[in-house]
């Protein structure tokens, strides 16, 4: 039984807390921490902290007896955080999703004999974890992914409710998109490219250009064309493009609104999807997630999704199956089977499923 040390409380935070306390001891801190749920609160393997992530002092002072600490805090804190856990000698997984280059620590977490991995949830996180297992014996041509959360019955006007973060959200709505286009690093806007996506039962959804490929674009760098795009019901790209255009999210007072209007209530029933494709010479693998709120245990799909694929990265490194040190986004830790194949073990154990097909 490990010490884990987590550091943020949101819905997914909660979600990875209650998986990871089946077999070790948390301690779950947070800003915000009277906010979580009963079955936290009451849970016997999960120890509750009040901490203000932005006092280094305190922090380092909190993970000192850590055996393994889990970052889960909004990206713009990410950074800042992950340097002082790594400066402080521990071992960490990272699902911040900040939009500084996290590859800058690679030095320092070597130097504290550190094994870091960022970027370890659902997206960025298990394209990476594909994409890094077939590049060490396919010769990838092209790769692509696709990735959405939403909810199930939507209502107008967004069609959207927000599974993580809104401030994220806003954030991939405004950063420019990076790409590989024949072999060139290219950048789009956010939200251009909007094409429509059939799934299944009839499911069609607009999928447009986000910044989502991150660390893709150093580590894959041999691979000539690579590109992400966001998911959501069609409409939404035109009445966002609109709120940009009015300067609605330079207004304090309108974004609080509107995290009200995207927060998921109770029970509120949501999907997370994932299509990721990858084109050797002579042929297309594909593997899609399709992931709904599960209602016995109040836990959304896009927690659950986004939440398993960092406990499972976090039981990687306490297991010794990934042990060299230094700072590693997925794709640089899954060039093996057994470690891809963990993942995946993990994942279904869950009832998170990656459909493979050819």
């Amino acid at each position: 039984m490990a010490e884990i040390y987590q550091i943020g409380s949101g819905m997914i935070g909660q979600a990875m807390a209650l998986d990871l306390a089946e077999s070790h001891k948390i301690h779950l801190a947070d800003l915000n921490i009277k906010n979580v749920r009963k079955e936290i609160k009451d849970h016997p393997a999960i120890i509750t902290y009040d901490l203000d992530v932005l006092n280094k002092q305190k922090l380092s002072s909190f993970i000192k007896k850590a055996d393994i600490v889990l970052l889960a805090v909004p990206g713009y804190l990410g950074y800042n955080a992950l340097e002082t856990i790594i400066s402080s000698g521990k071992d960490v997984v990272d699902i911040s999703f900040s939009p500084e280059n996290i590859m800058k620590l690679n030095n320092v977490a070597i130097q504290n004999n550190v094994t870091a991995i960022f970027d370890a949830g659902v997206a960025p996180g298990l394209p990476n974890y594909i994409f890094g297992y077939h590049n060490s014996f396919e010769d990838i041509k092209s790769f692509k992914y696709y990735v959405g959360g939403l909810p199930k019955f939507p209502k107008q006007p967004f069609n959207y409710k927000a599974p993580f973060s809104p401030i994220d959200v806003i954030e991939e709505y405004t950063r420019p998109a990076r790409m590989i286009i024949n072999g060139k690093l290219m950048t789009k806007p956010a939200l251009s490219g909007i094409e429509n996506i059939n799934f299944k039962d009839s499911l069609i959804l607009e999928a447009f250009n986000t910044d989502g490929l991150r660390s893709l674009l150093n580590t894959m760098s041999h691979i000539n064309n690579m590109s992400e795009k966001t998911l959501r019901y069609p409409g939404h790209v035109k009445l966002i493009k609109s709120f940009i255009k009015k300067g609605t999210f330079q207004n304090n007072e309108t974004i609080k609104k509107l995290f009200k209007e995207w927060k998921l209530e109770p029970g509120e029933i949501e999907f997370t999807l994932l299509k990721v494709e990858l084109h050797t010479n002579d042929k297309t693998i594909n593997y899609e997630l399709y992931d709904e709120y599960d209602n016995v245990n109040n836990i959304t799909s896009m927690a659950r999704t986004t939440g398993y694929t960092a406990t499972a990265s976090i039981n990687l490194i306490l297991e010794s199956l990934f042990t060299e040190k230094g700072v590693f986004p997925p794709e640089s830790v899954s060039n093996n089977k057994k470690i891809f194949n963990f993942i995946l073990k993990y994942l279904s154990k869950r009832k998170v499923f990656l459909n493979k097909y050819i």
